[in-house]
């Protein structure tokens, strides 16, 4: 008797393990569902018998939209379902901005944690899981430019471990002020896009290096590290990342991994300040990279810019992909940019997309021009 109560006292906690780790995490009544996606709809909720007021606060809509309390204390609100992408939500409970505690898909824009609604269709196809998944991983690498010992993110495509004599072509993809070597794994679906890409037969399978652009981290902010002091002012701190991102990153990249150590596989990206930093990397080191592509940002022309893009065409490249929204707040240092390329004879395709300075056109343009890398 003894054994079957023991039996069955192990059997209960594994049941009650499939819902949380912890004891103190299982619930008892039937579960909320939120976001749940139907039809033409989406209704979120939150289980808060408790609040007197909940709002839902969305990335797609303008304010905060009101809840309505149901039984046994579950808020919920139905909107209509917006077009297919990736969007971010949160509660606003009695004033307190909460996440959704059913709702494990989260991303982390700088110290915001925020809830994910994936709408599927044909523009978010990509956002998913494939069948045939690539790695990252964090890596560490010694920077003598910056003082420090920095993370930086690496995506390595399916099969990179199998094969060991196949050698790959490298993306060196740039965040924007506010995030770090973590922001475009996580809100950008960096991983889900190649590996889906690549999978379909649509792009040629690559490495894409993640950086921390911000010089004076070692890493993400979540790794609890201090933060160093540099000089800016300082002469010899000028254009430091940029010069510790083609210094010492690529050559790091290089030796470590099994890359094709050469121009023309070698394309470096960004978006916002990373795109401030494509422009810089490729002006200063134009036989660097053959494949170019500045998001979500452009340039004023100067005598010395002028001059760059003189140089960098004469060097050569394969391709200038300049990309950026027509609601964006740098949407016209972006047509600056493109007018500079065109009177300095510099080929290049200049991608015009709908809305703002935000992820859903960032992820568009990796998708749009990912496949054109390296061909």
């Amino acid at each position: 008797m003894k054994k079957i109560l023991t039996l069955a006292t192990g059997l209960l906690l594994a049941a009650t393990a499939a819902f949380g780790q912890e004891l103190a995490n299982f619930q008892r009544q039937a579960p909320v569902v939120s976001p749940e996606v139907k039809n033409d709809s989406v209704t979120f909720r939150l289980n808060a018998n408790y609040a007197t007021v909940v709002n839902l606060q969305t990335n797609f809509t303008q304010g905060q939209i009101p809840m309505k309390k149901g039984p046994n204390g579950i808020w919920s609100v139905q909107l209509p379902l917006p077009e297919p992408e990736i969007y971010t939500y949160n509660f606003v409970v009695d004033g307190v901005s909460v996440n959704d505690p059913v709702n494990y898909m989260v991303q982390r824009d700088g110290t915001r944690y925020l809830n994910m609604l994936f709408v599927p269709g044909e523009r978010s196809k990509n956002y998913y899981e494939s069948n045939q998944r690539g790695t990252v991983s964090y890596v560490w690498y010694d920077s003598k430019i910056l003082g420090i010992n920095r993370r930086v993110t690496v995506y390595t495509p399916y099969g990179y471990e199998k094969n060991k004599n196949k050698k790959y072509p490298v993306l060196y993809l740039l965040h924007g002020a506010g995030g770090d070597e973590e922001a475009w794994s996580s809100m950008g679906r960096t991983a889900q896009i190649l590996d889906n890409l690549i999978e379909q037969g649509k792009a040629v399978p690559m490495i894409v290096v993640m950086p921390n652009g911000n010089p004076n981290q070692q890493a993400a902010g979540t790794m609890g590290l201090p933060t160093s002091q540099i000089n800016f002012r300082d002469p010899s701190m000028a254009n430091a990342y940029v010069r510790s991102l083609c210094e010492e990153i690529v050559p790091f990249i290089e030796s470590n991994y099994r890359v094709i150590a050469k121009p023309a596989s070698r394309a470096i990206a960004g978006l916002s300040m990373g795109g401030g930093h494509t422009i810089a990397a490729s002006q200063l080191y134009p036989s660097l990279f053959d494949y170019i592509c500045p998001l979500s940002m452009g340039a004023a022309p100067t005598d010395e810019s002028r001059a760059q893009l003189r140089a960098l065409k004469k060097d050569g490249y394969k391709l200038y992909f300049l990309a950026c929204g027509d609601a964006d707040f740098l949407f016209d240092r972006a047509k600056q940019l493109d007018q500079t390329l065109t009177e300095e004879g510099l080929e290049h395709t200049f991608f015009v997309s709908k809305n703002g300075h935000e992820w859903r056109n960032w992820r568009l343009y990796l998708n749009t021009f990912a496949p054109l890398l390296f061909k």
